[in-house]
């Protein structure tokens, strides 16, 4: 079921159940969509501002290009979705959960997901300037290419990371928990020379 530049501005679909769904360029602002439950579902271009997506559960779907400007996702699940080049401003994302979720050049600058859950999620080449990841768990997670100046990585868990040189100097790192190789690959990017 294909669905192409609809507008469903200020729509009330609480508690929706959608499956197999396909949304090009539609306009959700505003909507109500809190309790929404999409499998199998893209979302290509959407907007999704001021949006209220607050405890809704998605599998298998993707938000490939969507701009999402004040929307709640609190408590909302994404289980094997993909955000392929959204982008969030000013969302309220905590507390969600993500799981096999592909974050891949998704724009999260200044996102505030302090102590979140990001274990093994891919985001190579997702913008996370200024972004809030204290004490968040990023153990596993691809973190290549991503943009991470001024991103406040404090206390957070990168064990098993995947992070370039130029995210090691541009985060702020302190009392992060990383593993040997990180630490090396830190003290590198840090001109420091090991050995």
């Amino acid at each position: 079921m294909d669905i192409i530049g609809e507008d469903y501005s200020d729509a009330v679909m609480y508690g929706q159940q959608w499956e197999g769904r396909s949304f090009v360029r539609c306009d959700f602002t505003e909507a109500d969509l809190r309790g929404l439950s999409t499998s199998g579902c893209t979302f290509t271009d959407c907007t999704f501002d001021r949006t209220d997506l607050g405890e809704s559960t998605h599998k298998a779907t993707a938000f490939r290009s969507c701009r999402f400007t004040r929307a709640v996702l609190g408590s909302a699940e994404f289980t094997s979705c993909s955000w392929l080049g959204s982008m969030f401003v000013d969302c309220a994302l905590r507390p969600i959960t993500l799981t096999e979720t592909d974050l891949t050049l998704a724009g999260l600058s200044g996102a505030v997901l302090r102590k979140a859950s990001l274990r093994g999620l891919r985001l190579r080449e997702a913008n996370l300037q200024d972004a809030d990841l204290r004490e968040a768990d990023l153990r596993d997670a691809d973190l290549t290419g991503a943009r991470l100046r001024g991103c406040r990585l404090e206390g957070a868990d990168l064990r098993g990371a995947r992070l370039d040189a130029d995210g090691l100097v541009q985060a702020t790192l302190r009392g992060a928990r990383v593993d040997l190789d990180t630490a090396v690959a830190f003290a590198a990017a840090h001109g420091l020379r090991v050995g």
